[in-house]
């Protein structure tokens, strides 16, 4: 009982505490104390002790960041990047960065890191952001080191290196960082500068799922539904889809609606499976807007609507999906939801047997076109 009560009283106490704590920050810094006008600045950066004002924080940083402080200079190179308290300058940014970074500030370096490899404020130059990256990095940094795993994952600023893409994602995934717990997962699943593991895959994909990376849980869930390296479970991979699919990850949702429509590890749902399916083609998933497509035109989970069908499959097929073509060529060979037209037909269809569609390639030999 007396713990509950003194944390209350640490919790109510702690208000008065930062706005003290800024006050006699304020008093110092008039006086010309950088370190306190650096602190001054964070204060009115963040809100701590003091109304949040980013105009009041940049006067701070400034004056402090004139004087050489690295910690303001970081901050303020935040200020100019984001536009909080002045204008948005990239330039200014770098600017900023640059000079905290020489002074070996971590965040400082690696925000650098990334001006370099977006090309905000100077030219893109991916090896200068390895370069920048590299020194965060081996002070510690996780996301720094999370960052150069990528770069080596992927050949950027690098030659390409699995095996020291792996060392650093395991450096920033022991540090607990989710993004590299799901990169190492993908590199133990896929033997990517390891040794082909599932079930460690599906131990990272765990430590990075339950932080909630969205990734993690839906290759989490593929692991489930496929009983790769863990247990076949139906009604688990339908639990780490959800999840993901509730972050918006259009893969998950994609998923979802399968396991709706097929009544795998749920109930049988054909109005949720066109939901969740709906929500992946909204973001362009091609294989949600084809079957959606289909959906549409079968009168399942919705009302039958061919234009509606023809709109979905149309979507799809100009990204390339060989089912979707192909039912696009059906719609405009019968005139469903479209003027009937058989060159349009043809031409759809030609474009699904190239991809090896074997029932496109058979109705393009009975119209006599192969």
């Amino acid at each position: 009982m007396k713990k509950v009560i003194s944390l209350a009283i640490l919790l109510l106490a702690t208000p008065w505490i930062f706005a003290q704590q800024a006050d006699d920050y304020r008093k110092a810094a008039n006086q010309g104390d950088v370190e306190a006008q650096s602190n001054l600045g964070r204060c009115y950066y963040f809100g701590d002790g003091v109304t949040q004002d980013y105009k009041q924080a940049v006067v701070w940083l400034t004056k402090a960041a004139n004087q050489g402080n690295a910690d303001a200079q970081y901050l303020l190179g935040g200020c100019y990047y984001w536009g909080r308290g002045v204008r948005q300058d990239y330039k200014q940014a770098v600017s900023w960065y640059t000079k905290a970074a020489n002074q070996g500030d971590a965040d400082a370096q690696l925000q650098l890191g990334w001006c370099y490899k977006k090309g905000d404020g100077v030219r893109q130059d991916y090896e200068q952001a390895v370069a920048w990256v590299t020194k965060a990095a081996n002070q510690g940094d996780a996301d720094a080191q999370c960052f150069l795993g990528g770069c080596y994952y992927n050949g950027t600023g690098v030659k390409q290196d699995y095996k020291q893409a792996v060392s650093w994602y395991n450096k920033s995934a022991n540090q607990e960082l989710a993004d590299a717990q799901y990169m190492l997962g993908l590199c133990y699943y896929f033997g990517d500068g390891v040794k082909q593991d599932s079930k460690q895959a599906v131990s990272w994909f765990t430590k990075a799922a339950n932080q909630g990376n969205a990734n993690a849980q839906y290759s989490l869930g593929r692991c489930y539904q496929a009983g790769d390296g863990v247990k076949q479970d139906s009604k688990q991979a339908v639990t780490w889809f959800v999840k993901a699919a509730d972050q918006g990850h259009a893969d998950a949702q994609g998923n979802l609606g399968f396991c709706y429509n097929n009544g795998v590890g749920v109930k049988q749902d054909y109005k949720q499976a066109v939901y969740w399916w709906t929500k992946a083609a909204d973001q362009g998933n091609a294989d949600a807007q084809c079957v959606l497509g289909m959906c549409y035109y079968i009168g399942r989970g919705v009302k039958q609507d061919y234009k509606q069908a023809v709109s979905w499959y149309t979507k799809a097929a100009n990204q390339g999906n060989a089912e979707a073509q192909y039912g696009l060529g059906g719609c405009y060979y019968n005139g469903d939801g479209v003027k009937q037209d058989y060159k349009q037909a043809v031409y759809w269809w030609t474009k699904a047997a190239n991809q090896g569609h074997h029932e496109a390639l058979e109705w393009l030999k009975e119209m006599g076109e192969r």
